[in-house]
């Protein structure tokens, strides 16, 4: 259960479930679906790759999920979840990639993620998502 502080029980968690929407886009490999998760200017920054703009991460992803990603899954759990207001917060998710076949993450892959994410209308949205190596 993720360390959960300064909201409400329905802002917790549609704030929690943004990772799991990138986790199922991840599984079919849709990088149009894994792209409308963030705003329209969000930020993707992994280990030596930035993009910003929902249009650049889908292009990212998309020629991804045709090469280095390519038949991988994600995984990725929230640890905590912090409110920023009523409208934003900060979750850590400890998660990584996993190949095919694969039921754990591998210590190599094993990632700790920070996601800023906002609501916008009646739904959250991925405003910036950041991960670094655990090892």
């Amino acid at each position: 259960m993720p360390n959960t502080t300064g909201s409400t029980h329905t802002d917790q968690a549609g704030a929690a479930a943004v990772p799991q929407r990138i986790v199922a886009a991840w599984a079919v490999h849709d990088a149009k679906k894994f792209a409308a998760v963030f705003t329209e200017k969000g930020t993707l920054i992994l280990p030596g790759v930035f993009k910003k703009g929902r249009e650049a991460v889908e292009e990212f992803m998309a020629e991804a999920f045709a090469g280095p990603y390519k038949g991988t899954r994600v995984t990725g759990e929230p640890i905590s979840v912090e409110s920023l207001g009523p409208d934003s917060a900060v979750l850590v998710t400890a998660g990584g990639i996993l190949l095919p076949g694969e039921k754990e993450v591998s210590a190599d892959r094993s990632i700790r993620a920070t996601w800023v994410v906002v609501k916008e209308g009646t739904g959250w949205q991925l405003a910036a998502y950041q991960n670094t190596p655990v090892n």
